[in-house]
């Protein structure tokens, strides 16, 4: 009987501890549901239909994929040991993305134009930012500020 108990026991806890591992499993979503889930509540802050939300979540995933087709953003920490070439490098990898990506959004911007208005676009954008640096922000990387150089 002790055995028997003990048994069902190991099962219980065997199960929980599946459980939650197939619960943070799925909590870790990839970053095209991620980039779905973004697209998608952005539709939804906008307030388009459902024709319009999927022409726009198509589209915004279209855009996601040749961003990330050009590689991970090159990084500006551990400067300090680098050469001044390297740096130099670095930061025209950095001009380099820049411009690629600035390319690309004015590609998506034709297509948006499609069948949002100027002003969805712009709301579409700064939600994006907002999204992107509140990304920065949990990562550790903090806020961002601006300073203007003065003569």
């Amino acid at each position: 009987m002790s055995i028997a108990l003990c048994v069902m026991m190991m099962a219980l806890c065997t199960t929980n501890v599946m459980a939650e591992t197939t619960k943070s499993d799925k909590n870790k979503l990839s970053r095209e549901e991620l980039a779905n889930k973004r697209a998608t509540g952005i539709a939804n802050r906008l307030a388009l239909d459902e024709q319009t939300t999927a022409r726009f979540v198509a589209t915004f995933m279209d855009y996601q994929k040749e961003v990330w087709a050009l590689g991970p953003r090159v990084r500006n920490k551990d400067m300090a040991g680098k050469s001044d070439a390297e740096v130099e490098q670095t930061i025209k990898q950095g001009f380099d993305r820049s411009a690629k990506i600035s390319k690309i959004r004015e590609k998506y911007y034709g297509y948006y134009r499609q069948f949002l208005t100027p002003k969805q676009i712009q709301r579409v954008y700064a939600m994006e930012r907002k999204a992107m640096h509140h990304k920065h922000a949990k990562k550790g990387h903090g806020t961002h500020r601006h300073h203007r150089r003065t003569a």
